[in-house]
């Protein structure tokens, strides 16, 4: 990535450290490599190229090269950052925490239009493993009418939402939660909507997927089960009994119909799917009728 024999142009170490990453399988090496240069040196991304014949210094080299060498062992981009960018919010994202995807961003659409933005509330939200709590956050953040439970049995998770909460100042409307699914709510509190990005890769997949995923994110967040789909099951179940407007969930590329399929013989009613950016069927969900 750099050499030892003195300062190097940072325009030099940038074509270095994309080369490096390039032959590690990462598919956007550029990028990454402008990321990672620019998080050292604590500057935008533009700014490089403002600079990009200036000398690193040894300090700055001696702090960049064991982030990129973590980058090639292909360890989530945004654990190493310190931070992703998710829907209209910045989050804190920390090691073990699930790195929130694109397409989960349209889990958060899918709910949104379903609140009004004129909404008087208070809506009452519950986000089920909310790991760093990307989408209950990202609702709260746009809704003010919004209410949020975010639940999740992983105390690393649960610290990351908390950090969040704080940063992005909704202590006063998001309760931060430790149990299993709607269980960690009492029974005596409202919940208007259930959303949900539950683990729903069947076990044998797991293993053949990118290397970010399949060997370093937490895999209680990812095992959904021999069919993937073990916790969208009780979930429904839950939701069933709980919800009093709907539930909302990610799911897999071929399991819309398998999903569906389960709210339907839960109870649920009006029920659809919501396409990713591919095309892809990628959040399924239902109403509950007739219910106060």
């Amino acid at each position: 990535m750099a050499s030892d024999q003195g300062p190097a142009p940072l325009v030099d170490i940038l074509v270095r450290t994309e080369g490096f990453l390039r032959s590690k399988g990462i598919t956007s090496p550029r990028l990454e490599a402008e990321l990672l240069l620019a998080h050292v040196l604590k500057v935008q991304r533009l700014q490089l190229y403002l600079a990009h014949d200036r000398p690193m210094s040894t300090a700055e080299l001696a702090e960049l090269r064991p982030l990129v060498a973590r980058r090639g062992r292909r360890e989530p981009l945004s654990w190493i950052l310190g931070h992703r960018g998710f829907h209209a919010i910045e989050l804190v994202i920390r090691p073990g925490v699930l790195d929130p995807r694109p397409d989960t961003e349209t889990l958060v659409e899918a709910l949104l239009g379903e609140v009004p933005k004129d909404d008087p509330g208070p809506v009452y939200v519950a986000d089920i493993g909310c790991g760093s709590g990307a989408v209950g956050l990202a609702i709260a953040h746009a809704r003010p009418a919004v209410r949020l439970y975010a639940v999740d049995l992983d105390p690393n998770a649960l610290a990351v939402t908390k950090e969040n909460v704080a940063t992005l100042g909704l202590t006063d409307r998001v309760g931060v939660l430790r149990g299993d699914l709607l269980d960690a709510i009492p029974a005596n509190r409202p919940i208007h909507w259930v959303v949900s990005n539950p683990p729903y890769i069947p076990t044998g997949e797991i293993d053949g997927l990118m290397p970010e995923v399949s060997q370093h994110e937490p895999r209680r967040a990812l095992d959904g089960g021999r069919d993937g789909l073990d916790v969208v099951r009780r979930l429904v179940t839950q939701a069933s009994q709980r919800a009093r407007t709907g539930l909302l969930m990610e799911i897999g590329h071929d399991q819309a119909g398998r999903a569906a399929d389960l709210l339907r013989r839960a109870g649920f009613v009006d029920i659809r799917t919501w396409d990713d950016l591919q095309g892809i069927a990628r959040v399924v969900g239902g109403r509950i009728p007739g219910r106060p």
